[in-house]
């Protein structure tokens, strides 16, 4: 299963960071309101946090047909990976910017692509280390899926909060 896994997670990053990437542009491609729930509406933190989140929450449930069965705590583990890489955005973004003022546009895709790096060597770390039967695979199925609709929602209502303004429009979530 290990070497299987090593390859599953690499396959992983690729995923997540190529759907990342398209999905950064998608609402602005279209421009249509059902790709805003899973695309970037504008460059806000919170909508880069998103995609991260959303590929890699695709990702979770097509490898959980091959995983689930094999590792007791499969959605444990798979639920900090994407929560890790999530907050990694805006971790590395705010700690950065404070040090070094305006980042430019590579080190912002750099901070997507570690984000994503980390997150799945976090997990593969943690399928080596954690092998209890995790009995609450529903609750962390739960806040996913949670932390999912807030990403929905916050695209079209966001709170006036500093995570979700965009710096070149100055504008919240999709009405800017």
């Amino acid at each position: 299963m290990r070497k299987n896994l090593f390859i599953w997670q690499v396959c992983g990053v690729v995923a997540t960071a190529v759907l990342g990437t398209i999905l950064h542009f998608l609402f602005q491609w279209t421009n249509l309101k059902f790709f805003a729930l899973i695309s970037a509406v504008n460059e806000s933190t919170w909508e880069h946090m998103k995609l991260v989140f959303i590929p890699s929450f695709l990702f979770v449930i097509i490898q959980s047909f091959w995983f689930e069965k094999e590792c007791k705590c499969y959605w444990l583990i798979k639920g900090i990976g994407i929560i890790v890489g999530t907050l990694l955005i805006p971790i590395l973004f705010y700690t950065l910017t404070g040090c070094f003022g305006n980042l430019s546009t590579i080190t912002n895709v750099l901070i997507f692509i570690f984000s994503i790096v980390i997150e799945y060597f976090f997990e593969l770390f943690l399928f080596s280390k954690l092998h209890f039967e995790n009995k609450l695979k529903w609750l962390i199925i739960s806040i996913l899926v949670f932390i999912l609709f807030l990403f929905f929602v916050f695209s079209f209502y966001p709170p006036k909060l500093p995570l979700f303004l965009d710096p070149l429009t100055k504008g919240y979530g999709l009405t800017n």
